[in-house]
């Protein structure tokens, strides 16, 4: 026999689930745990946190996370009765602890196993918006590198730099402290063109390189192939120097990503398919 309360969750988890979620004071969700509880079908606040909540913290740890960024200790005050009140523990759960807890729950159980499909459809989903997300940082980046390199040379050229392979070459020796060959070598990357292939850090770095060199080119007058080819070599050696400073992790040690025209016809399928989406709603 299904409780009213099961009932519910399998005609509706979505609001369930997120009927009980909360939004903390830097605007990231969570559950309580004694709230999760019951729309997973278990009564018994010991046999869920020592077996149940137990075996997901041993899961996170297991994947790598650390546990207190998913499972926050909190007290919470209840009634006992005659107006008296006494702290019972209480755990502050991010969505992949829900995760977490549903996958290590009776399976028997039908509330478990709706749960298990729901937090996992979500946690997937939240992992492909960040992923977009990321994406999009570094579409941006490689946009104004593209940009920046255009003033850059167009500033070299006006220098009176006329060999160019050799002046781009001078930017990376000097942050990479390899030659543009030997970092296609070591990321294993054949032809490719480096920023074609870098991340976001990576991106940052080489936009800081030409932004830089740029400037100082224009506001100290430096002329000539060599002068100009020996402060870019110069202002990208700064760049990684300052890294280094930092704790940073070198440029050659970063690995390559997905080439960006790739991102880029995947960006432009996408918005072909919400204009396709928003279409076929005002039709409707």
């Amino acid at each position: 026999m299904i409780n009213m309360n099961n009932q519910s969750l399998i005609s509706s988890p979505h609001k369930n689930f997120e009927e009980i979620k909360k939004i903390d004071k830097n605007g990231f969700e969570y559950w309580e745990a004694r709230e999760l509880m019951p729309l997973l079908g278990y009564v018994k606040w010991k046999n869920f946190e020592e077996v149940v909540i137990g075996k997901a913290k041993i899961a996170c740890d297991k994947s790598g996370q650390t546990i207190t960024n998913h499972f926050a200790d909190i007290g919470k005050m209840v009634k006992i009765g005659s107006g008296s009140e006494r702290e019972v523990k209480d755990y502050k759960l991010s969505r992949y602890a829900c995760y977490l807890i549903a996958q290590n729950g009776d399976s028997s159980k039908q509330a478990i196993a709706t749960a298990q499909t729901y937090f996992a459809i979500q946690t997937r989903r939240q992992e492909i918006f960040q992923q977009l997300a990321e994406n999009e940082k570094r579409l941006f980046v490689r946009g104004e590198i593209k940009d920046h390199n255009k003033k850059l040379f167009a500033t070299a050229k006006q220098a009176g730099v006329s060999n160019f392979g050799r002046f781009n070459n001078a930017g990376y020796e000097g942050l990479y402290s390899m030659r543009k060959d030997q970092i296609q070598k070591m990321k294993r990357i054949g032809k490719d063109n480096i920023l074609d292939r870098a991340g976001t850090t990576e991106l940052a770095a080489n936009l800081f390189r030409i932004t830089q060199t740029d400037e100082k080119i224009r506001n100290e007058n430096i002329t000539g192939d060599y002068k100009a080819s020996h402060t870019h070599y110069e202002v990208g050696k700064k760049v990684r120097q300052t890294i280094r400073e930092i704790g940073g992790t070198m440029p050659e040690a970063l690995k390559p990503e997905q080439h960006i025209k790739e991102l880029e016809k995947e960006r432009k399928k996408l918005l072909k398919s919400q204009s396709t989406t928003k279409k076929l709603k005002k039709t409707e």
